[in-house]
């Protein structure tokens, strides 16, 4: 009786814990490639003469950064 108490408890904390750190990975999978990743291929494409591809992505990317109100 108490082996099974003790699975079901450890299965409801442990899947807390899985599902929190799937939250806190998302998180910094946004974080790294919104704060990281993008300035670099945008600076990339600039430095590579793809100047006319580089300039649409970040407008488009500003668009939609007011429209979601993450500046704020």
């Amino acid at each position: 009786m108490m082996t099974i108490v003790f699975t079901i408890l450890m299965f409801l904390i442990f899947g807390k814990i899985i599902w929190f750190a799937f939250r806190a990975a998302w998180g910094l999978t946004k974080i790294f490639f919104s704060v990281i990743l993008l300035p670099v291929v945008l600076i990339g494409l600039v430095i590579g003469g793809f100047i006319y591809l580089a300039l649409p992505i970040l407008v488009i990317v500003g668009v939609i950064t007011l429209i979601a109100g993450i500046g704020k």
